[in-house]
Parts: C-alpha cells; sequence; structure tokens
C-alpha cells in the first residue's frame, strides 16, 4: 500500500490484516492509513480528507487554489467543502452551495473549479492577504473577473459578497510573491496610483532585459521587493549588482524593500522618489 486509503477497505479486501495496518502504517485521519515514513504531498494530504469524507467532500479555499497551481499557499489545512462540523484535526470543513459547474476533477479528486475557488478566496481572510491569494492563483489560472462575477450572482445572499468586486479588481497576476503583492496593495492604499507589474526594461538591442517587480513607467520609478536570495547566492548577487547599475544607467529609480522595513520607511522612500521626478502627471 503506498498511497493513503481506507484502512478498512483494505482489509475488507484481503490487501492487509489488522495487525499490518496497525504495524506498517499511520493513522492520518479517522480511518485514513499512509505507509509509515510517508512523506505526504499536498495531493494526498486532499486525499485523505476526502476519503475521511466517505468520497462526498469536494476539495475548497486554499487547498483547492494550490492543486490549481497557486503557489505560496500557506497552511497545513485541508479545506473541505463538506456538511459536518467535527473535522479531525488537519480538516477544515464547510457548508457552501456548490452549483453544476463550479467542480471539476483534478488528478481523481473533485475540486472546486478556478473561477469558484477565486470567488472564495475573495471572500475569506484579511483583504490584503486575500488579494495576495488571489494573484497566486491568477498566475497560475488566468482566471477572468467577469467570469467570477458570475459565480457572485449566482450566490446573492452568501457572507462578504459585497467586497468580491473590489478585490478581483485589485488582483494583479504579475506579483510573483505574497511580499510582492502587500507591497502593491500598500502602495495603492497610499492613494499612488496603481501600479503596474513586471515592466519590461528594453536592452541595446530593443528587446527585454529585465523586469521590475512594480512601478510607475511614464517617471521611471520602480518597487521592488528583495528576498533573501539576493544576499545568499553570491552569483545572483553579482547578477544584481550589474542589473541595479543598468537600471540606473537607463535612467530608473528602484526602490528596494527588504524584510524588517516599516511601513513608514518604505513610503518615504518612495515618496523622496516620486518628488524628484516632479510627480505624476
Amino acid at each position: 500500500m503506498e498511497e493513503v486509503f481506507l484502512g478498512s477497505e483494505a482489509v475488507a479486501r484481503k490487501e492487509l490484516t489488522g495487525h499490518e495496518l496497525r504495524t506498517h502504517h499511520r493513522r492520518l485521519l479517522p480511518d485514513v492509513y499512509a505507509p509509515k515514513r510517508a512523506v505526504l504531498t499536498l495531493h494526498q494530504r486532499a486525499t485523505a480528507a476526502w476519503l475521511w469524507s466517505g468520497r462526498e467532500g469536494v476539495v475548497a479555499g486554499l487547498t483547492a487554489s494550490a492543486l490549481h497551481g497557486a503557489k505560496w499557499v500557506d497552511g497545513d489545512v485541508v479545506v473541505l467543502n463538506w456538511p459536518n462540523h467535527r473535522a479531525p484535526a488537519g480538516v477544515r470543513t464547510c457548508n457552501d452551495t456548490l452549483l453544476p459547474g463550479e467542480i471539476t476533477m483534478l488528478e481523481g479528486l473533485p475540486v472546486t473549479t478556478a473561477v469558484r475557488t477565486a470567488f472564495d478566496l475573495a471572500r475569506h481572510g484579511g483583504e490584503s492577504r486575500a488579494v495576495a491569494r488571489l494573484d497566486a492563483l491568477a498566475r497560475a489560472t488566468h482566471f477572468k473577473t467577469e467570469d467570477v462575477l458570475e459565480v457572485a450572482d449566482s450566490h446573492p445572499h452568501v457572507r462578504w459578497l459585497r467586497r468580491v468586486p473590489r478585490l478581483l479588481d485589485l488582483v494583479d497576476a504579475g506579483a510573483e510573491s505574497p511580499r510582492e503583492s502587500s507591497l502593491r496593495m500598500m502602495l495603492i492604499a497610499a492613494s499612488y496610483p496603481r501600479p503596474t507589474t513586471q515592466i519590461p526594461v528594453p536592452g541595446p538591442d530593443g528587446y527585454p532585459k529585465y523586469f521590475l517587480d512594480m512601478g510607475w513607467e511614464e517617471i521611471k520609478v520602480a518597487v521592488e521587493y528583495d528576498g533573501e536570495h539576493h544576499r545568499e547566492d553570491p552569483d545572483a548577487y553579482r547578477k544584481d549588482i550589474i542589473r541595479m547599475e543598468y537600471l540606473a544607467g537607463v535612467g530608473w529609480i528602484v526602490i528596494r524593500v527588504v524584510k524588517g522595513q516599516t511601513q513608514a520607511h518604505i513610503l518615504s522612500r518612495v515618496e523622496r522618489a516620486v518628488r524628484a521626478r516632479g510627480g505624476f502627471y
């Protein structure tokens, strides 16, 4: 037995004895088992939750987003749309109405469609975090806002419905990390024009040489989030020096943001750069 499975079914089919089940496998959820030393993938953990539901639940929310290919998904809890308020540790259940066309099959599992998943993500959690999660899903699936709004029209009485259109309007598939999403939201909240993401900077041959995280091309001010790899990888660090020299040489002011800097500090640096360029036209 290599995958997650229902112990009662395996014993009934005589694939395992009760002793073998207890000795060589570990219990993940009630009646759901996996090999003792197996390192489970997200898909396997989602399968375990689905089996626990008697194969009746539908994978939803953040778990569905990850199965659709979204990166940077936080949390180890599997979200399952199934009416059970006594979910075991590692599973969170909800009881939302799913209409025909809002469920798809991914690698043998029933999962909310990308569009329905976007609708659910837009309704839950803090707004900045919700936008970051939507950014990741949009980057993976390129869902269309109008399709999500159609889903919203089909569910007129759900909670937090009113914020869905506003958050969808803030989604940008160009974000490459939750930090970039939060940084973009910070700039918008500070009343700056909405920054463009993944701005191409041409090289001498006219083709894109570099891409900037976000910024305003008309005044050549960019804001970028620098992850740890910029300092930990010597080769990346050397390339980064060359990149920054080139960007400065073609007239860009780049505000580089690192973990730990305060919002006030970041915004004051952005404000100085924008003033240096004479503001927005």
